[in-house]
Formats: C-alpha cells, sequence, structure tokens
C-alpha cells in the first residue's frame, strides 16, 4: 500500500534527522568506554531478561512469596509480549543499522529480510529494558526511578554504538511501554477474576 504524500515527508524528516545524529556521534563508536557500556547494555539482551524475569517467577513461588511472583510474572509477560510485538514489526520493515549506513549507504523499505544489518527498527533491547523495568516498577514503586533511569541509558548508549537510529529507540521504548501495560492489565485481570472466584466459593460454602 503506498504511502500518502504527507507521511512519506514526515517519515523523511525523521530519518534526516536520524542519519544526522548518528552522523554526529559515529566519531565515539570505537571508543572503549562506549564499546564497554555497550557489552554491558547486553544484559537487556533477550536471553538474559527472560532468564531474570523466570528467576524471580521461581524464586517467588518457590519461597511463595506472591508479591515477588507476581513481579516475576509481570516482568515475563511484559517482556515476551514486547518482544513479540518488536519482532512483527522488525520483520516486516528492513532498515540498514546505522554502522552499517556510515559504511556502506542507507535504505529503509517494507520487506520482510532476517538480515541482522537489516534489522535496525525497532529496537528490541529498548523495548526488553523499558517492558522489564515498568514491571517491576509497578510491584515497587520506590524503584521506579533508578530502573527507568537504567532502562534510558540502554536505550541511549545504542545511538553512539551506532547500533541504532534515534527513531528505532524511540519506537522500541513505546513498544516495550505499551507491552508491559497490556500484559498487567491481563494479570490484573485474572487475579480479581481470581480472587472473585475465590471468595464467591467461601461464600457457597458458608451458606
Amino acid at each position: 500500500m503506498k504511502m500518502p504524500k504527507a507521511m512519506r515527508e514526515k517519515v523523511a524528516a525523521v530519518e534526516r534527522l536520524d542519519l544526522r545524529v548518528t552522523r554526529a556521534l559515529a566519531h565515539h563508536r570505537h571508543k572503549p568506554e562506549v564499546k564497554a557500556a555497550g557489552a554491558v547494555s547486553e544484559a537487556a539482551d533477550q536471553p538474559p531478561l527472560i532468564a531474570l524475569s523466570a528467576a524471580v517467577l521461581v524464586v517467588g513461588l518457590s519461597a511463595r512469596q506472591p508479591a515477588v511472583a507476581r513481579t516475576g510474572l509481570r516482568m515475563l509477560a511484559g517482556h515476551t509480549l514486547a518482544t513479540g510485538i518488536k519482532t512483527i514489526v522488525k520483520r516486516s520493515i528492513d532498515r540498514t543499522r546505522p554502522d552499517q549506513a556510515l559504511d556502506h549507504g542507507y535504505r529503509a523499505e517494507p520487506g520482510d529480510s532476517s538480515r541482522h544489518e537489516l534489522s535496525s527498527f525497532p529496537s528490541g533491547h529498548t523495548a526488553g529494558a523499558v517492558a522489564v523495568a515498568e514491571a517491576i516498577a509497578r510491584e515497587v514503586p520506590a524503584a521506579a526511578t533508578p530502573l527507568r533511569l537504567l532502562a534510558l541509558s540502554v536505550a541511549l548508549v545504542q545511538l553512539p554504538r551506532a547500533k541504532h537510529f534515534v527513531s528505532d529507540v524511540v519506537a522500541g521504548a513505546a513498544i516495550g511501554w505499551a507491552g508491559e501495560r497490556a500484559a498487567s492489565a491481563m494479570i490484573d485481570r485474572l487475579v480479581d477474576a481470581g480472587v472473585s472466584a475465590f471468595a464467591g466459593d467461601g461464600i457457597t460454602s458458608d451458606s
């Protein structure tokens, strides 16, 4: 389906800004401190976050700590939903990653390539980090600020690394936020339904 002219112009403007920022930050990508920060940010990749979420859930269940188990469930569900959305979007858009764009030229178009260098949009690390941070913050509000700052740092370091464009990171954050909200809403409904059913059984047995 052909994109309307006004939308094409807006997308083109975003792409120009993305490329401008990438070129401005390009000289940082080989610096040791950027590489080190990038390596740390890999903790926000899918396998580590899934493992962390599952571990929190298992610990909560094993220790019979409902709040901890619920936190782990929110983390796992939010991350899973955000990752699913991110994957669908990635598989529908071929966009050159910044490091490839700097060295070999830029392109972005509808497509289904599985090549890493064409999977820039959106940022999966950002989506996962935001989803998990928001899930924990929902159960532990006192930790919200440091967790969100941590997720923000994961997102921002992708720019000087030349792994993602600004719009990749923004889209990833939006997906992570929305994924966690949707997953937690479903969990809350299930919990409420379970409590209501339990209360109903209690009333029936007492009558």
